[in-house]
């Protein structure tokens, strides 16, 4: 099943050997044979063929950002699930769980799954009756344009970095698999994404990405059924995992958290239940336009209500496909002397080339390798390439809508033709693209890509949820008080980072213990943040005049009168759906204790 090739081979056909002729190559674990290299040919043409196809159905602005609005409940929850499903997830928290044990898996439910049914059946009407084409155009509805300005700018900028993630997570599977040169690879595997966003819009990004969640599914299901059938099972794993290191608790969720010291991610409970469970998780699933940009494309508010709820099913069960292939690496994979491997992180391979060494970033596509044959392999590929095709893609859409309506609008031209902004948004996603190639390179000197990535949502995600929390359900809230609490949130954010990164040792006061590690720190960081946007927004409020209850419909809890829904059979509804999503997820935690 595991086929090593030390050197570049030309026996993977002409497609490969002109790519190695181009590249820089380094060695490589596989070589591709003509059959990996149809799959892979094949599912680029696809994607080129939808962006094309799609083209001349994205003359508006509004079918260019929001894809006409004509999306069905089904398509939008795909679509939700599928924009964050991006090569980042798939290999950072492959490689977390590798890290930290199945503790990785809270991100998956107690990190989304409350927070996708709170959009889904609070917030959705809001911001679905309201109109708006973003999260800062609802800003500046209930804030006015400052707290727009202000959020629409900390996310792009967001946006950017995380775009430059997915890109580095791809160039990283072509290094690791194919012997790629990386820069090389990060110019090769953006082109694709920038012609057909470009070309069709969110409707192109929104179909290409529920055939990206059909493929990443299919490829990525080999990795754990073959490695479970490797482990004995998931009884022959756990023991294996505890007989290879008898000092760390990698298989339990709750357990271990009630001390820093007592897990290998050296967080608390405190910090995964109101650090991760609602801080970031609510800051990124209510608030992030790239997930709620296709929530809004829905085309019915019962559509735009129940998409979130769907979205929640499938969000459960990707651990199955991410993190378990990092437990199974804990046991399956070994050096050619048959030695355990031990993975490291990214700077530690950065300051010692040539030895040799992997990244726990490097786990999934190693795992690929071990376990998929000629045709599989590239199957397993193309599901790598779709992830970080689905989350690049995710992330220029959303920062083109972004640009163009929110900054470039209101700051640049105001009172051009509809058609204008339609180009503007075509060439801001290739701005998008060219820049996100810098941030890629940001990434090499992060330890591992998921401690990068919650970094970024503790920066801007968490002041921006407490904003938009005070601005939704606080009819007292005022223009001022939003401006100066997101800016404050956003600014003490930032500079407990950088306090932590001039003094190391300050981390025992952001985090509330000497034994904190990196991701509680993230954690306590946007709690603090979150706290900071809440009171400061509350004083200025108290100090100033809210406007009048009338002004406030559609954009304030008890002020808005919502549209009425006609009834509908049970098995339509997304109260019972939302319930028994509770259900499960409550079942989950208590068997994975």
């Amino acid at each position: 099943m595991l086929e090593l090739a030390a050197t570049a081979t030309t026996s993977g056909g002409l497609v490969s050997s002109m790519m190695a002729s181009l590249a820089i190559g380094v060695p490589s674990l596989a070589h591709l044979s003509p059959l990996d290299i149809a799959v892979i040919v094949i599912y680029f043409a696809m994607v080129m063929w939808i962006g094309f196809y799609l083209k001349k159905r994205a003359n508006t602005s509004e079918e260019f950002f929001m894809a006409g609005r004509e999306m069905t409940a089904w398509i939008a929850g795909l679509s939700f699930v599928s924009a964050n499903l991006g090569s980042l997830e798939l290999m950072g928290w492959a490689g977390s769980a590798y890290q930290y044990g199945i503790l990785a898996a809270h991100w998956y439910w107690i990190g989304a799954v409350p927070a996708m049914l709170f959009l889904g059946i609070v917030m959705m009407p809001f911001y679905y009756v309201s109109k708006t084409h973003s999260v800062p155009g609802y800003l500046k509805l209930r804030f006015g344009q400052g707290s727009s300005i202000v959020a629409a700018c900390s996310f792009a900028f967001m946006t950017i970095l995380m775009s430059g993630v997915n890109m580095f997570s791809m160039a990283l599977v072509m290094k690791v698999v194919l012997g790629w040169d990386i820069t090389f690879s990060i110019v090769i595997s953006s082109l694709a994404v920038a012609a057909y966003v470009a070309l069709g819009g969110l409707r192109s990004a929104i179909f290409n990405e529920v055939l990206q969640f059909v493929l990443i599914w299919g490829g990525a299901l080999l990795v754990p059924i073959l490695g479970l059938i490797e482990a004995h099972g998931w009884t022959g794993l756990k023991a294996q995992i505890i007989h290879n290191f008898p000092t760390q608790d990698y298989l339990h969720m709750w357990k271990g958290v009630g001390h820093f010291s007592d897990n290998p991610m050296g967080v608390h409970w405190t910090g995964i239940v109101f650090g991760l469970g609602f801080v970031i998780s609510f800051g990124y699933w209510t608030t992030d336009f790239l997930v709620v940009q296709r929530v809004l494309a829905a085309n019915s508010l019962r559509s735009a209500r129940i998409a979130p709820v769907i979205g929640s099913y499938f969000k459960m069960a990707v651990p199955f496909i991410v993190i378990l292939p990092g437990l199974l690496a804990l046991v399956v994979l070994h050096n050619p002397d048959g030695s355990l491997m031990h993975l490291v992180g990214e700077d530690v391979v950065s300051a010692h080339p040539g030895m040799g060494l992997h990244s726990y970033n490097e786990v999934l596509p190693l795992m690929l390798v071990r376990y998929c044959s000629p045709g599989l392999l590239g199957l397993g590929i193309t599901a790598l390439i779709a992830g970080f095709m689905s989350g690049m893609a995710g992330n220029v859409s959303a920062f083109a809508a972004v640009w163009t309506y929110d900054i470039y609008q209101p700051l640049i031209n105001k009172k051009a033709p509809d058609q204008h902004y339609v180009s503007v948004g075509r060439w801001a996603t290739i701005l998008g693209v060219v820049v996100s190639i810098g941030a890629a390179y940001l990434v090499m000197n992060a330890k591992g890509i998921m401690d990068y990535v919650q970094a970024l949502f503790s920066f801007f995600i968490a002041p921006l949820l407490g904003s938009i929390l005070m601005g939704m359900f606080w009819k007292r809230a005022t223009k001022a008080g939003g401006f100066w609490g997101l800016l404050i949130g956003t600014i003490t954010s930032i500079g407990l980072w950088a306090w932590v990164k001039a003094d190391p040792s300050a981390l025992r006061y952001v985090a509330i213990s000497p034994d904190a590690k990196d991701m509680a720190e993230n954690m306590y960081r946007a709690l603090w943040s979150f706290g900071a946007t809440v009171i400061i927004t509350f004083v200025v409020s108290m100090f100033g005049t809210a406007r009048p209850v009338a002004e406030l419909n559609g954009l304030v809890y008890g002020a808005t009168k919502l549209p009425k829904e006609e009834p509908v059979p049970f098995y339509k509804n997304e109260w019972y759906w939302a319930a028994l999503a509770v259900v499960l997820f409550l079942a989950l935690n208590i068997i994975f204790w």
